[in-house]
């Protein structure tokens, strides 16, 4: 898992210091977005230790939210972003067990078996086969009974609804106070999404052998899916 396709880890190379300062103004639902994904694991949780992988980990926000409620987790990051593993290093420094990868993860065994794969405003990088593919080697990679999880940004299911989705975003974190040159950046890094609809996700994670599928939380481009690895 070393080769680095992502044509967007560029930008986030270039982001990675201030990437986070603005997280919770650039994704206005931002306490229920990563709520939900924590309060699925946490109903999901087998106790004791577990096994979790990162896709596109970025700067380790949401593997650090974990590691607060499960201290005792052995966390892999995976990011395409060398920069963005520089600022999850420093992030888990106090945690053990840590792991970190540069690499793709549109390509390559993910390894396993995890009890847990996580992902987060990640995989709509990829285009729909890339995705397909992918949904496919995390459902291999997990352990029986395993869950992922994917915290995502979506594509609206008409060109309307889209369009009323980019409106709403704009007006959500202007009103937050976001500077006019930040939301340029964010447009920017936005320019490589390549975003799939919550119907099709969900009928390609079930293609895959993940059962009870579902969309937890949506807020407009926003939204929590998840799917489980049959025990």
């Amino acid at each position: 898992m070393n080769s680095v396709n992502v044509p967007s880890s560029r930008v986030f190379d270039r982001d990675a210091s201030e990437y986070d300062a603005l997280r919770r103004a650039l994704i206005p639902c931002f306490d229920s977005f990563y709520g939900t994904a924590l309060d699925l694991i946490a109903d999901w949780h087998p106790g004791g230790s577990i096994r979790v992988l990162d896709l596109g980990a970025g700067t380790g926000l949401f593997s650090g939210m974990i590691l607060d409620g499960s201290p005792a987790a052995h966390l892999h990051l995976l990011d395409a972003s060398p920069s963005m593993l520089d600022e999850a290093r420093k992030r888990l420094h106090r945690y053990e067990g840590i792991e970190f990868s540069v690499g793709d993860m549109a390509a390559g065994d993910l390894g396993g078996p995890f009890d847990l794969v996580v992902s987060a405003l990640a995989i709509h990088h990829l285009d729909n086969a890339a995705k397909r593919d992918l949904f496919l080697r995390i459902r291999r990679s997990l352990a029986p009974g395993g869950l992922f999880v994917n915290a995502e940004q979506v594509l609206g299911p008409t060109p309307r609804i889209e369009a009323d989705y980019a409106r709403r975003w704009l007006r959500d974190v202007r009103a937050a106070g976001v500077p006019e040159d930040q939301i340029g950046k964010a447009l920017e890094r936005m320019m490589h999404d390549r975003c799939a609809s919550v119907e099709d996700q969900l009928g390609w994670m079930r293609e895959a052998g993940l059962v009870e599928a579902d969309c937890s939380f949506k807020a407009w481009r926003f939204a929590v899916l998840n799917g489980k690895c049959p025990a």
